[in-house]
């Protein structure tokens, strides 16, 4: 393909728009960084050989409908449940992602959530700043000490074993978790037990952190029933996906002592968060920071360049997914 269109739906790191700009000439920046809405995406879609597009855009199967001129779509990010994958490919769009580069810092959120839930940091700090800190006392912000208590996990992929060996290497967390897949070794957790359904780690779990991905048939994986299979001094941490976790059940499982505390990275319906969450003191609320870290996002960005150079050069890109 000749001069390839490129469309970038949002601002990436300097060094990375660069050196798109510098293999490609005919490249759309979006420096403003204001997300696009459906028409914008439509637009796209319809007059550009490549669209760059994040997690923030969404590309339903009807953006796929004809006249359609992109061919490949390079999603940075990891997840791509927001672009409907089938309807891309029966288009003739080939899809790809960004996998591995994201595994440690989001595991360091999912463990900065962890900590900030359990030891009550979020309400601590909210006070400080609020000048309502009266000093030192023997029972003020009592929280919950995590060394040695149960870790469960939802998903043992590579995000899931990263958080298991920080916790168990750095706090002496034994791991539990489940996973779709039978007889899963977790590398460097050798005494990782794995359990045979969600339930049975969310009964044994003193924190249960979700890393599953984000798709149909987990779309609220999470719910009411299941959060009170938890202990009522239990804590839930999602870095996963926002629709995994059904957040006008939680909010009211934090509300009742359902459970005693929550950390959340990532909502249903970005970047609206329920009010009903935002009123409790005993969740941790995160703007989506799981891979926000320079190293990182230049590294998802410089994945994207290499799946769209092998594209372009007629070979099949690492990170295809559709």
């Amino acid at each position: 393909m000749t001069d390839p269109v490129i469309v970038v739906t949002r601002k990436w790191p300097e060094s990375v728009e660069a050196e798109l700009c510098k293999r490609y000439p005919s490249v759309r920046l979006n420096a403003d960084d204001v997300p696009l809405d459906q028409d914008d995406l439509r637009d796209a879609l319809q007059h550009a050989d490549v669209v760059l597009p994040t997690v923030s855009d969404r590309l339903p199967a009807e953006l796929f409908q004809p006249p359609i001129r992109t061919r490949f779509l390079g999603n940075f990010g990891v997840g791509y449940h927001h672009i409907d994958v089938d309807a891309a490919a029966a288009a003739g769009v080939v899809v790809t992602n960004t996998p591995g580069v994201l595994t440690d810092a989001t595991a360091d959120i999912a463990m900065t959530l962890l900590l900030m839930a359990t030891r009550r940091a979020g309400e601590g700090e909210r006070e400080l700043r609020a000048g309502a800190w009266t000093g030192w006392r023997p029972t003020h912000l009592l929280g919950t000490e995590v060394t040695g208590r149960t870790l469960g996990i939802l998903g043992m992929g590579r995000i899931g074993a990263a958080v298991a060996r920080r916790a168990r290497h750095g706090f002496g967390m034994p791991v539990v978790f489940h996973d779709n897949k039978d007889g899963v070794a977790v590398d460097g957790v050798p005494d990782a037990t794995q359990l045979d359904s969600i339930d049975e780690v969310l009964a044994a779990a003193d924190v249960v952190s979700v890393h599953v991905p984000g798709r149909a048939a987990n779309r609220h994986l999470i719910d009411a029933t299941r959060l009170k299979r938890m202990k009522p001094t239990a804590f839930l941490i999602n870095t996963a996906r926002g629709d995994v976790v059904d957040q006008r059940a939680l909010a009211d499982a934090l509300w009742d002592g359902t459970i005693a505390g929550a950390g959340l990275d990532v909502y249903e319906n970005e970047p609206d968060v329920p009010a009903e969450l935002r009123a409790l003191d005993n969740v941790v609320l995160l703007p989506h920071m799981g891979s926000a870290t320079v190293g990182t996002r230049t590294a998802m960005g410089m994945r994207v360049l290499d799946n769209l150079a092998a594209y372009l050069d007629g070979r099949e890109p690492p990170n295809r997914v559709a």
